[in-house]
């Protein structure tokens, strides 16, 4: 789980230092070597938090699914090459553009980001698209077993019917806002680069990457904060004390 959340914090942390690089070096720098490079490092960072995102909803969902099997050598074998495919995956991505696939010699296939052509920004759209689609089948997927959790728990514990109707409600809302904060973060700017033009004003392209970089800030609070353990560390590093009659108990990574 922690490992999840680091990768993603790792990610999230060289997209904002990918972001002002590509803003100093495009506005202040004009250097296309230099510009290409940052825009694979940003495609690169990026491709890493939405790969991270999906490792954290298929962990979700095993914690759920195989929660008697989740806490073995195992589980941590599926991690660690989760990590592995996700990292060297959006490596490829962003070394795409520096490698060659890239529009300095032909112009004409640009894309809305420049120097990406237009096959290789349609490719991450694609992609992108795949990867919504099967994190929408793993959140649909929890949902059904949590629905089913709440049932049995209400039935063995003579929980009133409204119970579980309260629980179900609250962990079904809790994945929406998942689904949905991710959903229309990236959303528009992956509709944008299939239907754009490089010819379009820059200001749509802007328009549209705004809401997908502010996901990157978002995801602390709704990966992180939430748990706990993440809690209390986060108040002796910002406070340097604790305090010791809260309470604070250790959560299964579905609830992260």
């Amino acid at each position: 789980m922690f490992l999840l959340i680091g990768s993603l914090a790792t990610a999230d942390l060289l997209a904002g230092l990918g972001l002002i690089l590509n803003f100093f070096f495009h506005y202040l720098i004009h250097s296309e070597t230099i510009n290409l490079i940052t825009v694979g490092f940003l495609v690169g960072s990026f491709s890493a938090s939405v790969s991270s995102l999906l490792a954290i909803t298929i962990d979700r969902y095993l914690s759920l699914y195989n929660a008697l099997t989740y806490y073995s050598e195992r589980t941590v074998a599926y991690i660690h090459s989760m990590l592995a495919v996700a990292w060297g995956v959006s490596l490829c991505l962003g070394l795409l553009p520096i490698l060659g696939w890239n529009c300095l010699k032909d112009t004409s296939t640009c894309s809305i980001v420049k120097p990406l052509t237009r096959s290789n920004l349609t490719l991450l759209s694609i992609s992108f698209f795949l990867i919504f689609i099967i994190m929408l089948h793993f959140y649909i997927q929890i949902c059904r077993i949590v629905c089913r959790h709440a049932q049995q728990i209400a039935l063995q514990q003579h929980f009133f019917a409204t119970s579980s109707y309260v629980t179900t409600k609250k962990s079904v809302s809790t994945l929406a806002i998942i689904v949905g904060t991710f959903g229309t973060s990236w959303l528009p700017f992956a509709i944008y680069c299939l239907v754009a033009d490089h010819s379009d004003p820059p200001v749509y392209t802007y328009a549209t990457l705004l809401p997908a970089t502010y996901n990157s800030m978002i995801n602390p609070i709704i990966y992180a904060f939430k748990n706990q353990q993440i809690q209390k560390a986060t108040w002796v590093l910002f406070c340097g004390c604790f305090q010791s009659n809260t309470s604070f108990h250790s959560r299964s990574p579905s609830d992260v």
